[in-house]
């Protein structure tokens, strides 16, 4: 029982330590479905627990021995954030110009949520690898459980910081700008992560 507990523990430590950073992913996904609608609540989950569960089974299977994205190339996965914000902020400087309220949204669907959990998490992959080549069956499977209770939290903590009524104002307001400009930043994070920045 108490080597459960450990590997429990383990685990809530590698998810939190880990995914700090996916609070300000799930934090802006939040305020864009606040704000338009888009992505869905539904969407956000699921696109967050299908980009987590990508990453552990990518993981176990470098653990394994076999490496499917080498760790000096984690850093082009920055392009996914960074590709969304250009996009979504030259659409908002068009929309500006002609006069018309452009939508916030910059992931609208189920696979554009989950593309961004897999990109702000590539480089997680070096971190859990290491871990389940010494876990046993049992301990892959409460360290899978930890990270899908984790998740929950997860999007639950993102939608609670945006929650109040100012905060959505704001996103109505300035989000056409906010949101992109914070995908870019994601996406610089990453490449500074990755080491592409130095």
């Amino acid at each position: 029982m108490d080597a459960l507990g450990g590997t429990a523990g383990t685990a809530t430590v590698l998810f939190a330590g880990t995914n700090v950073d996916d609070l300000v992913v799930l934090a802006v996904l939040s305020m864009s479905s606040r704000a338009d609608g888009r992505p869905a609540r539904w969407q956000i989950w699921t696109g967050q627990y299908a980009g987590t569960a990508a990453l552990l089974v990518i993981s176990l299977v470098a653990a394994l021995g076999l490496t499917l994205v080498p760790d000096d190339w984690i850093w082009v996965l920055g392009f996914i954030p960074v590709l969304l914000g250009v996009r979504k902020l030259i659409t908002a400087i068009s929309a500006h110009r002609s006069g018309q309220q452009p939508s916030p949204a910059v992931a609208r669907s189920l696979a554009g949520v989950t593309g961004l959990v897999i990109a702000n998490g590539g480089d997680n992959i070096a971190a859990y690898t290491p871990v389940f080549r010494t876990l046993p069956g049992t301990g892959i499977a409460i360290t899978c459980v930890v990270f899908a209770a984790g998740v929950a939290l997860w999007c639950l903590a993102g939608a609670w910081l945006v929650s109040h009524h100012h905060v959505t104002r704001i996103v109505r307001e300035w989000g056409h700008w906010i949101i992109p400009a914070a995908f870019i930043l994601i996406g610089l994070w990453i490449f500074w992560k990755g080491g592409a920045l130095g």
